[in-house]
C-alpha cells in the first residue's frame, strides 16, 4: 500500500484539562488510536535512501531550549566508548552545532547524528543515549532530546478567545506527519507515519506510548484521553481507523458484509 494522504478525514475529541480549567486538550483519536511504532532496526528505511540505517537520525536533533541542552550535556558525560561509537570525535570536535537560523542541535557528522551508532558497531547500531538508558534501566525519555523522544507525536499549543472574550489555551496531541518537520519533510524519500509498514503494533499508540503522553499531557489528561480511545476503538466499525492501518481494510470488509 502507499503512502496515504496527508489530509484524510480524522476523528477529534475535546475536553477541559482536569489539572487546569484554562487549558483544554484537542486530541487526534484517529493517530492515538492507531497501530503505528516505531520500526528503526526492524525494517526502517530510513527518511534518505542514502541512509537506511540511520532512520529519523539523519538531521540530528534540535533541542527545545537550554534546559533540554544541559540535561542531556549530563547523560554525554557518562558515556562510555562502549555506548558511544563517537565518543573521541564528539569529545574533540563537539557534539553540538548551529543551525541557518541559529538555533543548538546535535551535530551531523559523517551523514547522521554522531550520537548514532553505525551499522558494525560492537555496542549496536542506533542512538547511543538511547542505548545507554537502557542499559542503565532508565527511560529514554530521560537521557535524550525532547524532540526525539516525542517524535511522531506532536503537541501544540493556540491561545483561543471565545465571542464572549473568555480565553484558553488549546493544547493539540497529533500526528508529527510529514508537514511538522516544514518544507523539507515532503523531500522525505520515505516517512512512517503513513505507511503500513510502521503500523505493526500489537496495542494502539495510547497504550504503548502512555510514558510519552503522561509526560506531554499530565497524568490527568491521559486517563481522560484513554476513555475517549476506548469509546473510539469500540464504535471503529463507524469510524474509520487511521488509513495506514492494516485493521482498516478488515473493517470496511467487515462493513460491506453488513450492507449486503
Amino acid at each position: 500500500m502507499p503512502e496515504v494522504s496527508l489530509d484524510f478525514p480524522r476523528a477529534w475529541v475535546e475536553f477541559t484539562d482536569p489539572d487546569d480549567a484554562d487549558q483544554v486538550f484537542r486530541c487526534d483519536l484517529t493517530w492515538l488510536t492507531s497501530r503505528w511504532n516505531c520500526i528503526f532496526g526492524a525494517g526502517c528505511p530510513g527518511i534518505f535512501t542514502e541512509q537506511p540505517d540511520a532512520g529519523c537520525c539523519v538531521l540530528g536533533a534540535h533541542f527545545a531550549d537550554k534546559a533540554d541542552e544541559k540535561r542531556v550535556r549530563g547523560f554525554v558525560k557518562k558515556l562510555t566508548a562502549e555506548d558511544w561509537q563517537l565518543r573521541a570525535e564528539g569529545s574533540k570536535n563537539g557534539w553540538i552545532e548551529t543551525d541557518e537560523d541559529g538555533d543548538r542541535k546535535t551535530r551531523v557528522y559523517d551523514g547522521a547524528c554522531i550520537f548514532h551508532n553505525r551499522p558494525g558497531f560492537e555496542g549496536g547500531t542506533g542512538c547511543s543515549l538511547h542505548k545507554y538508558a537502557l542499559r542503565t534501566g532508565l527511560h529514554p525519555m530521560e537521557t535524550k532530546p525532547e524532540v526525539c523522544w516525542q517524535l511522531p507525536i506532536r503537541r501544540l499549543y493556540r491561545d483561543v478567545e471565545l465571542t464572549d472574550g473568555t480565553t484558553y489555551t488549546e493544547v493539540t496531541i497529533t500526528e508529527y506527519d510529514r508537514r511538522g518537520w516544514g518544507p523539507g519533510g515532503h523531500d522525505f524519500d520515505w516517512y512512517c507515519t503513513g505507511n503500513t509498514e510502521a503500523h505493526t503494533a500489537r496495542e494502539p499508540l495510547y497504550l504503548s506510548n502512555k510514558a510519552e503522553l503522561v509526560e506531554l499531557m499530565g497524568k490527568g489528561a491521559y486517563d481522560e484521553v484513554v476513555k475517549h480511545c476506548e469509546a473510539h476503538l469500540a464504535a471503529r466499525e463507524r469510524l474509520a481507523p487511521h488509513p495506514a492501518d492494516p485493521l482498516r481494510a478488515k473493517a470496511k470488509a467487515s462493513r460491506a458484509r453488513k450492507l449486503t
